[in-house]
């Protein structure tokens, strides 16, 4: 075997294993920098969550965090709850246009079910739900049918609930 067949065989053996093994690191690296990404976006949305959790705390004489709306507010009252709704149909969509999608995989599926989860209970209650018209308006048309159809499913829920109670 001459030097040009050893060199001609080790670039070979570089094309065949070295290649592949490369473009596999490269996928790889790119499919856990995505993922980094994505667990970054949700944390961030999270965090908003949560910000979000202050406000409404700072505004406990609202009674937001029951089940049942505030009996008789206050003009000044319904003005707040409306400004802390918007706020609130503002993060569901940042949420749901960061991390809705209709084939989810099971981490993000995960993920999504906790913002689900958030809607629906926050669209269980009665001054939510009846001001979602309002607050719809010029919001992405995808996720009003989404929170819609949420809406719905949990109005639909409670009546179950209450027709059986």
């Amino acid at each position: 075997m001459t030097i040009d067949d050893a060199f001609m065989l080790a670039a070979n053996a570089v094309t065949v294993i070295g290649l592949p093994f490369a473009l596999w690191t490269y996928v790889q690296q790119a499919r856990k920098e995505r993922e980094n990404e994505e667990e970054e976006a949700y944390q961030h949305l999270s965090d908003a969550y949560n910000q979000f959790l202050q406000v409404v705390l700072s505004h406990a004489d609202l009674q937001l965090r029951s089940t049942r709306a505030l009996p008789n507010p206050t003009p000044e009252q319904r003005e707040r709850m409306l400004v802390i709704f918007d706020m609130l149909i503002s993060l569901f969509e940042r949420a749901y246009l960061v991390a809705y999608k209709e084939q989810m995989s099971p981490t993000e599926q995960r993920r999504w079910n906790s913002w689900d989860d958030y809607m629906r209970e926050w669209c269980r209650r009665e001054d939510f739900a009846a001001a979602l018209d309002q607050l719809l308006r010029g919001e992405d048309p995808d996720f009003v049918a989404y929170i819609e159809r949420v809406a719905r499913q949990e109005r639909e829920a409670v009546q179950r609930e209450a027709a059986t109670a």
